[in-house]
């Protein structure tokens, strides 16, 4: 990622910050310059001529240049030529080789023999997906100094000959497929700086001859494939700065001599078959900033007294690795502390007062150990991410517990849960204490169903899978109402705040594909809990498939997702690969069927990341575990109610008789209220009917719930005025915080929108989206109750002027959540919707400033051969879509139109219209136009953020110019605006200005704005050159759509 100047950032790698093999980490220097007459070397392996050849010899030598290309299937960057002198243009300017236009790309240096002669030096081939071997011509130009193949899907060995490009300094090969064992050879490149093959296939020992690379300060080979000890020889690199080595197969104890890498700043050594204990000479390293050393096996006890000085450490993580030890006493002197992760260890002792409160520690994961003792007093506000579970904590609840944005995970402790400490934290935790109290003994339930990650689904055979769409973080938990099951969730991932992944892909082997299209998954542990069983012996089913990562000869298809799977505290399967299982492939159903004996009420089904599998690929955090599906049946016949206690006992005769008397009392009754009830129920007899039909029927709140939790609708609790009427504040009985949506009696968008707004959420659910609890249909009282969302609206964030900093990643991932919604709507729901209002002030925020689209009001469900809509056009100004505003041409097309004007107000933190601004910059799809023709487009990115990154920006304008495209068809659908937004596809480059911007003339708006100054949203007068104008229209039919638009 290309940062913006002043941007603090860690060293790249090649996909943000997860592999090496960004280009950035070359260091190369600025191309030379030369002579005009400086031609290239033909000694160099008869690949490229001087002048001073023939012209036969001059042709066939570049001919065998092309020859590579295209055996690679690619062509060379129009910047430099392959027909005459290549040497020339790019190769030999100022263009840097980091350049992402400049690729496939080289760089000359043309000073030798008194700048008459040209020399390869620098050649690129990154990230283009290019297939086949090593052309075995390339190991002939021995003047690079630079060589960069990552990201490719080269096959097959490494040839020996590699041990010719004695100049080379950076040589990077990861994430490749090429295998075989790695040549001695490349211990005769002696002037290396770099040296990446990570995620490759490669097999064998690590040739001791690259301990000759004295010179060596970076080296990366995390998931390369390698196996055995790490030679003696790599002593001698003493050089070494940073250190990636995980997930390979490296025995053996981790040598001693790693202590005497003194200059390392960066060690990593995750998920191996290391044997303890951890060396004491790693006290040495007193420069390390990120050590994360894990899953050792078979490990002797080791202590922490090595980290003792290592006082820069901003990442430690030490997980499971048999450390028995308490937390160091001097940990309070470690300010640079981020994150801390000495989890599944022995640790034992209690927990430090310093330690809670170290400046700049963010994440603190301490779980599986043996801490004892109370939580402390005192937390500094930058620690809100919390892992104490499993351990043998006690006591009551500090102050801070109840702490804003604060993730707690106190699951398996020893704290006793009341009701003057209980409200405090997340219900059902005193269901997760040690032994599981909840329900025990004879257990009141024989089954249980999960969808993880998504909506309630009923299978093909007939099983309710229970929705579980409660967000996940890297240190939550979580409990049903029913206690009927409930998850616990630790880890973090690089970069990455999603827990929960979702397709909209069909999936194979399986007749329930839907069941598959969400998936929780987890940085490190992921734990599922079914509790109050009835004891004996189940058949526990758990389903996976592999959405992340594709099916494709590209670089792309090569990770691994490698996790491991208890049941019941035992180790059912190791090293559990999804990909692997489906026979090499992805989105295809894995089921796994397995007998867990209950003995004590509950099940745990443990997946657990052991630091196997690559990291990276095809995105940043893509690794650990993945589970789609879990359900458990009973292997023997069920005596249980199989239905959560109400509190009363069971006393079948006396409800009979009672039923019985009542039932004579009643028939007698009936008669004599007969008439009264036809006459009381005739105003209303619509009502209910106006929930019948419904595929998903909403909770039915009463008026006087509502009218309770909203304190009879004071005006305190007034959020604002929907289209509907005004929006209230809630608190619920059972204690949720929600929204009431009121109906207002004289709006005009009345009874038969309502019903549709209540149908189509109700059929709708996704973690983009508002959830709806249910509505009430009251005599004229009608209201929508909502999930609250504690940031309001993406409007106010933005343009108001609140305390929101949206910083760049965060406006980012709202932008990415919002497209992902769309899609949802548009083409992952079983039904379809246009939503016809995308704008910001209906996109709103949550706790963690996850955007969810609201105001479904104005949606409309509509079939594939239905795309004109008759009904009076509605919408916002400023977001609508051309053909809508002028013609009511309706289809999903133009919710793409309104996300693109959206994500602009994103990027550039203004609204689409304000007069208040310069004549040029007043529209700003019109500004962004400008700017975009005179390759200006970083211009628009808000000036409030301190940093942000360029690549992104760029992606995101490019994003939003397709999306407002005059022509619906030129508009990408949202599913590849996510794939764009999320760099699984390039984006398209737009070259043509919409023609409502080239044909149309915007007016003074100050009269328009002041006849309807009712409008929430900036609003703009349009006026039509009939002439030229792909939409015919003059000045009086845009003012009378205007004004029909203002009205609804």
């Amino acid at each position: 990622m290309k940062l913006v100047p002043g941007v603090q950032s860690v060293s790249c790698v090649f996909v943000a910050l997860c592999s090496v093999y960004v280009t950035g980490l070359f260091h190369i220097a600025a191309a030379q310059t030369t002579e005009a007459n400086a031609t290239t070397d033909p000694s160099e392996g008869a690949l490229l001529s001087g002048h001073g050849e023939s012209l036969e010899s001059h042709v066939g030598k570049v001919r065998v240049l092309n020859s590579i290309f295209r055996q690679w299937g690619i062509s060379a960057s129009s910047q430099w030529r392959t027909i005459g002198e290549p040497c020339t243009g790019a190769a030999i300017d100022s263009t840097s080789i980091d350049s992402a236009d400049y690729n496939f790309g080289i760089k000359c240096d043309c000073s030798y023999d008194n700048a008459s002669t040209c020399h390869i030096t620098q050649l690129k081939v990154y990230a283009l997906d290019v297939v086949g071997v090593i052309p075995d011509e390339l190991w002939n130009l021995t003047f690079l100094t630079s060589l960069n193949l990552g990201q490719n899907y080269l096959t097959g060995p490494l040839s020996a000959s590699i041990g010719n490009l004695t100049s080379m300094q950076y040589l990077s090969l990861g994430i490749n497929a090429l295998s075989g064992e790695l040549p001695k050879e490349l211990g005769q490149l002696t002037d290396l700086r770099l040296l990446a093959f990570g995620t490759n296939n490669f097999s064998g020992s690590l040739p001791s001859e690259i301990g000759n690379l004295v010179k060596l300060e970076q080296l990366y080979f995390d998931s390369s494939g390698v196996s055995g000890e790490i030679p003696s020889t790599f002593a001698n690199l003493q050089s070494l700065t940073i250190v990636w080595a995980s997930d390979n197969e490296l025995t053996g104890n981790i040598p001693d001599f790693i202590g005497n890498w003194s200059k390392l700043t960066v060690l990593r050594l995750q998920g191996n078959s290391f044997e303890g204990p951890i060396p004491s000479s790693f006290s040495n390293l007193t420069s390390l900033t990120d050590l994360r050393v894990s899953d050792i096996s078979n490990a002797s006890s080791s202590s922490l007294e090595f980290v003792k000085n290592m006082k820069l450490l901003s990442t430690l993580v030490l997980r499971n690795n048999n450390i028995s030890d308490s937390i160091p006493s001097n940990i309070g002197e470690y300010g640079s502390l981020t994150q801390l992760d000495l989890s599944f260890n022995n640790l034992s002792g209690q927990l430090p007062e310093s330690l809670f409160n170290l400046s700049q520690l963010t994440y603190l994961f301490l779980g599986n150990n043996q801490l004892t003792g109370t939580l402390p007093s005192l937390k500094s506000t930058s620690l809100l991410n919390i892992d104490l579970s499993y351990n043998g904590l006690s006591g009551s609840f500090p102050s801070w517990v109840d702490e804003e944005n604060l993730q707690l995970n106190l699951v398996a402790n020893n704290f006793t849960l009341d009701s003057s400490n209980s409200s405090v934290l997340p219900s059902g935790l005193n269901c997760l204490q040690q032994n599981f109290p909840c329900n025990r003994g004879s257990g009141i339930y024989y089954n249980f169903a999960i969808k993880c990650g998504g909506p309630q689904i009923t299978s093909s055979d007939q099983i309710v899978f229970e929705r579980d769409s409660e967000t996940l973080g890297p240190a939550t938990y979580y409990v049903t109402d029913t206690n009927r099951w409930a998850f616990s969730n630790v880890g973090k991932f690089s970069g990455s705040n999603n827990y929960t992944s979702t397709s909209s892909s069909l999936f194979t082997n399986t007749l329930d594909s839907e069941l598959f299209q969400t998936a929780r998954i987890s940085a490190g542990s992921l734990r599922y809990y079914g509790l109050g069983l009835k004891n004996g012996n189940y058949t526990l089913t758990l389903q996976f498939a592999e959405t992340a990562i594709v099916n494709s000869n590209s670089w792309k298809t090569l990770g691994r997702r490698v996790f491991d799977i208890y049941i019941q505290g035992d180790l059912i399967l190791k090293d559990f690969d999804i990909r692997k299982e489906a026979g090499g492939v992805s989105f295809q159903a894995v089921k796994k069927e397995f007998t867990a004996q209950v003995l004590e009420n509950y099940i745990e089904i443990h997946l657990f990341w052991a630091g196997k599998g690559t990291c990276c690929v095809p995105a940043q955090g893509t690794y650990g575990p993945s589970i789609s599906a879990i359900s458990a049946t009973p292997n023997f016949e069920p005596t249980v109610p199989n239905t959560a206690p109400n509190g009363k006992k069971n006393r079948t005769g006396l409800i009979v008789g009672i039923a019985v008397a009542l039932g004579l009392v009643c028939f007698l009754a009936v008669f004599s209220v007969y008439y009264f009830v036809l006459r009381r129920k005739k105003p209303y007899e619509n009502q209910d009917e106006e929930l019948l039909g419904m595929e998903a029927r909403p909770y039915t709140f009463s008026y006087a719930e509502l009218k309770n939790a909203t304190g009879d609708f004071s005006p305190s609790n007034k959020l604002g005025e929907g289209g509907f009427g005004p929006v209230y504040k809630g608190t619920l009985s059972d204690g949720r915080v929600v929204a009431v949506k009121q109906l207002s009696v004289s709006s005009h968008q009345g009874k038969n929108q309502f019903v549709t707004e209540i149908a189509t959420i109700s059929a709708v659910q996704h973690r983009n989206l508002v959830k709806l609890y249910g509505c009430c249909i009251e005599g004229v009282n009608r209201s929508l109750v909502y999930e609250y969302l504690e940031n309001n609206s993406l409007d106010q964030a933005l343009f108001g002027e609140g305390n929101l900093d949206l910083v760049w990643r965060t406006r980012y991932d709202i932008c990415l959540g919002v497209a992902r919604g769309l899609a949802y709507l548009h083409e992952e729901s079983r039904l379809r919707i246009v939503h016809r209002d995308v704008k910001a002030s209906n996109i709103l925020l949550d706790y963690y400033l996850n955007p969810k689209i609201s105001d479904f009001g104005l949606a409309k469900l509509y079939d594939d051969t239905k795309t004109h809509i008759s009904t009076r056009v509605a919408g916002t100004i400023g977001y609508l879509a051309p053909e809508y505003a002028m013609r009511g041409h309706l289809t999903e097309k133009a919710d793409v139109f309104g996300f693109g004007v959206v994500a602009l107000e994103i990027v550039s933190g203004r609204p689409n219209s304000d007069t208040s601004l310069e004549e040029e910059k007043t529209y700003l799809l019109e500004w962004a136009w400008q700017l975009h023709e005179t390759n200006r487009e970083l211009e628009l990115v808000d000036s409030r953020l301190s940093e942000f990154s360029e690549e992104e920006a760029t992606r995101m304008i490019g994003v939003a110019l397709l999306c407002t495209q005059t022509s619906p068809t030129l508009r990408p659908p949202m599913s590849r605006v996510v794939a764009m937004l999320s760099g699984d596809i390039e984006v398209s480059r737009v070259t043509t200005k919409p023609g409502y911007l080239t044909d149309w003339k915007f007016n003074d708006v100050s009269s328009f704005m002041s006849e309807n100054s009712d409008l929430n949203s900036p609003s703009i007068s349009m006026a039509v050159d009939t002439d030229c104008s792909p939409l015919t229209a003059n000045k009086t039919e845009s003012m009378r759509f205007l004004e029909r638009a203002g009205e609804e």
